[in-house]
């Protein structure tokens, strides 16, 4: 298994099918159009401080999530690394794979000078939640969305 590599375009319709393998992701993506998922892989592999990481298991992609790199004057100018959308493929959990991508993230965000790693997480993710509470995450934050 190839631990992590950066997402290449080809594997899109692959992290569309993760996104969709969750509770919450299924009635929100959907792989009928591509078009938009494809902008936006564009647009984020354009960016060096985006990176959209994959796990792969032979040919396919079971995991995936993308850290970015965010400058900030809090902290006194400190960088924060931003973990978003982390996920396993659901016949993998329970392995160690998403430690493992977790663990990329952190040793990233450490390595690029970061001063802390951040996430968040639906608050009906339990699983997820002690997931990140045994990596050595807190919940330190309540976080707020506007959706549009």
């Amino acid at each position: 298994m190839e631990i992590q590599r950066r997402a290449k375009r080809e594997d899109v319709e692959s992290i569309v099918r993760l996104l969709i393998d969750d509770q919450l992701g299924a009635g929100r993506d959907s792989t009928d159009d591509l078009g938009p998922y494809l902008k936006a892989f564009e647009d984020i592999d354009a960016d060096a401080s985006q990176h959209l990481m994959v796990a792969d298991l032979g040919a396919e992609v079971v995991g995936t999530l993308q850290l970015t790199i965010i400058p900030g004057l809090a902290r006194k100018g400190a960088l924060r690394g931003q973990v978003e959308a982390v996920r396993v493929r659901s016949d993998q959990r329970g392995g160690g794979l998403g430690g493992t991508l977790m663990d990329w993230a952190i040793e990233e965000s450490r390595r690029r000078g970061c001063a802390l790693v951040q996430l968040t997480s639906d608050q009906s993710r339990v699983d997820a939640h002690r997931f990140y509470l045994r990596l050595g995450f807190a919940a330190s934050h309540q976080g707020f969305k506007l959706t549009f």
